[in-house]
């Protein structure tokens, strides 16, 4: 079955509202990592279809054949290192979360300071 790029969008908008992480004017980038994970899907369907090939045999201009990484595989790493980048960003793994979380209670932290300091005056 086919992920349409507006099922990962909801399924990407669901996860950050589970996460806490959901904002309106994050639409833009989770249709991005949509449309990136919809290629990749497709890259994966077709490496997989081809056999499953890590290491592909390659005709060089000299006619000299190699085994070089296959093209396919390349491809849907970089798409992965690109659509875990947008997941960072949008708090969607450990890490990203953490982020967003410790700037969130770093915010917290300077209102409640502030707020207590204007006690005494």
């Amino acid at each position: 079955m086919r992920v349409t790029s507006k099922k990962w969008q909801e399924t990407i908008k669901n996860a950050c509202l589970a996460a806490g992480t959901y904002r309106p004017y994050f639409d833009s980038v989770i249709s991005m990592l949509a449309d990136i994970l919809v290629k990749r899907d497709q890259v994966n369907k077709q490496y997989k279809r081809e056999g499953s090939e890590p290491v592909v045999e390659h005709t060089n201009t000299s006619g000299s054949v190699n085994y070089v990484k296959n093209p396919l595989l390349t491809l849907y790493n970089e798409l992965n290192t690109q659509a875990l980048a947008y997941w960072r960003d949008l708090g969607l793994t450990p890490a990203g979360l953490k982020k967003i979380d410790e700037k969130a209670m770093k915010s917290q932290k300077k209102t409640g300071l502030s707020d207590l300091l204007k006690a005494f005056e």
